[in-house]
């Protein structure tokens, strides 16, 4: 998503796209993109905090903790940008000072980091998973013990490192001139979004889509599956189409008029509503429809983030206990019979 270059005052990016008064339409889409990212906020708060403190960590939680830290981070750091729009719309302009433009690129660069890690995390996840697929056998025996937390770190970095190279090497003012240093950004950021991390999660979400209507039959699909199938989709639906509007916009290949301001406040929603529905997805998947009792939220996260051995053992558990449920009902209907 692009930052740069977005002052609402600057009539370049509304000029004979909006109202005559687009102040108040402005403040009212920052408003809701606000209160859409405290939603958002919200669910990843409780997930973060139940995940971290009250659940047993696996190698498949230690991915979804570091995916909700970077969901919150990103929420939080929009509502921070919203906010400033709204105090710039509204009050004095403050564009063109030296504290607005070092606030500015910070928030810029926690921004795209947190963005870029978020989808490095949803990529290692989907691979995860798939890996275990694949060879089982390998998965299960040699797989070192903190690859999880090992690529946690290195995705971090990596992510971090890709937003200062955008906010450094591709500065505002050279975004427009499309200097060769933001030519060659752009080209990595879109070769890296759309050429590496989206082939590797659609072909790991219809591995496992494979595998689940193979094993359909016999056994129920791990809902850890259903999570990662549909936080892809939801990803893919929402904020690759963006990457390549934007890259389009940039090159100036886009055949149809598309106003800066209104693409940067679409990118804004479609960006907030995946990093929120993310943990309602959670939530979502790991509730147990056919059951009428109402669990904790702890039972339902630990539900839908167990691994194969955890599901493994509860349906030992369950087959033990249905097992005893019906032996003890035939040794009452024998009394029975006898007394």
């Amino acid at each position: 998503m692009e930052l740069n270059n977005t002052d609402p005052n600057s009539t370049d990016w509304y000029d004979g796209g909006y109202a005559e008064n687009p102040v108040i339409n402005f403040t009212i889409a920052v408003s809701v993109a606000i209160a859409l990212c405290l939603v958002g906020m919200a669910g990843n708060i409780i997930v973060f905090w139940h995940l971290s403190f009250k659940i047993k960590r696996n190698k498949y939680t230690v991915y979804i903790i570091n995916l909700v830290a970077a969901d919150l981070i990103f929420l939080t750091f929009t509502a921070i940008l919203m906010a400033l729009h709204i105090y710039s719309l509204n009050g004095p302009d403050i564009f063109s000072t030296t504290s607005y433009l070092n606030c500015h690129r910070f928030v810029e660069i926690c921004y795209k980091s947190s963005q870029y890690s978020g989808m490095f995390f949803l990529t290692a996840i989907s691979l995860e998973r798939c890996l275990s697929v694949f060879f089982p056998m390998w998965y299960h025996f040699h797989r070192p013990k903190n690859q999880s937390s090992i690529t946690c770190f290195l995705l971090w970095i990596t992510g971090f490192a890709q937003s200062l190279i955008e906010s450094f090497v591709c500065p505002p003012e050279e975004l427009i001139p499309q200097t060769k240093n933001c030519t060659g950004v752009k080209l990595m950021t879109f070769i890296i979004a759309i050429g590496v991390c989206l082939p590797l999660m659609v072909l790991s979400s219809l591995t496992l889509l494979i595998n689940i209507k193979r094993t359909f039959k016999d056994q129920y699909p791990s809902k850890l599956y259903i999570i990662i199938i549909v936080a892809v989709i939801v990803f893919i639906l929402s904020v690759m189409p963006l990457h390549i509007l934007w890259l389009l916009m940039y090159f100036k290949l886009f055949p149809l008029d598309v106003y800066p301001m209104g693409l940067f406040y679409a990118t804004v929603y479609v960006t907030g509503l995946n990093s929120t529905l993310n943990p309602y997805i959670y939530f979502v998947v790991g509730k147990q429809w056919k059951q009428k009792s109402h669990h904790s939220i702890h039972d339902i996260l630990q539900r839908a983030f167990a691994d194969d051995g955890e599901i493994k053992g509860e349906r030992k558990i369950s087959q033990s206990n249905e097992a005893n449920i019906s032996s003890c009902q035939t040794q009452n209907s024998d009394m029975e019979r006898q007394s």
